[in-house]
């Protein structure tokens, strides 16, 4: 799950971000020294450091604290928001995610779910992929019977830019286990879309 090019102790380049943003700022045929954008470089690899912090992070590791529950039933936490940079243009795309699984005898502080959910968007994404590493984390780390995620997301690379298409929505789903059965994914469906 680790991004094997970057090592762990590894931290953002701060110096190096900034004298990417000052050249970039002066391609475009900005003045990099004017007032109002001066400490602009220095903003944006702060910001890097904060929204590309999931690169340093295994959401694997904050699924590992469980415990022993005997509860069959599905588990779901919905609308988690998230906020994260697809990697193809470095734009945001943001949205909820909605989690459930059917423990097998572990169970795991709801907020884990919420937390590997933000890790997993802290890193360039596509949204696709998170789907799936979300899935496979809690199937690695809980040994569920079954996974379910779904991401719903508007993307800025498609509404500001491009195709300019506002209020736009991807989703995209992930099953794992007895989630691939047609009566558990319609119940897992049918729940994380209901208002009560």
């Amino acid at each position: 799950m680790k991004n094997q090019n970057i090592p762990a102790d590894n931290e953002i380049d701060i110096e190096t971000i900034k004298h990417a943003v000052e050249q970039i700022i002066a391609a475009i045929g900005e003045d990099p020294k004017r007032e109002g954008i001066a400490e602009t470089p220095r903003r944006i690899a702060d910001m890097y450091a904060e929204i590309f912090s999931g690169l340093r992070q295994d959401p694997r590791d904050v699924l590992q604290v469980t415990f022993d529950e005997h509860h069959k039933e599905m588990v779901i936490v919905k609308d988690i928001p998230f906020y994260s940079m697809c990697e193809h243009h470095f734009a945001p795309f943001f949205g909820v995610a909605h989690v459930g699984y059917i423990p097998n005898g572990r169970i795991v502080g709801i907020s884990k779910l919420a937390r590997a959910t933000e890790i997993l968007a802290r890193r360039p994404q596509v949204q696709e992929r998170m789907t799936s590493q979300l899935s496979d984390a809690i199937m690695e780390s809980l040994n569920p019977d079954g996974v379910g995620v779904v991401i719903e997301a508007e993307h800025l690379c498609m509404t500001m830019r491009g195709i300019k298409k506002p209020g736009s929505k991807t989703v995209t789903s992930s099953m794992r286990g007895v989630f691939a059965n047609v009566a558990t994914r319609a119940e897992f469906l049918s729940l994380i879309h209901t208002s009560h």
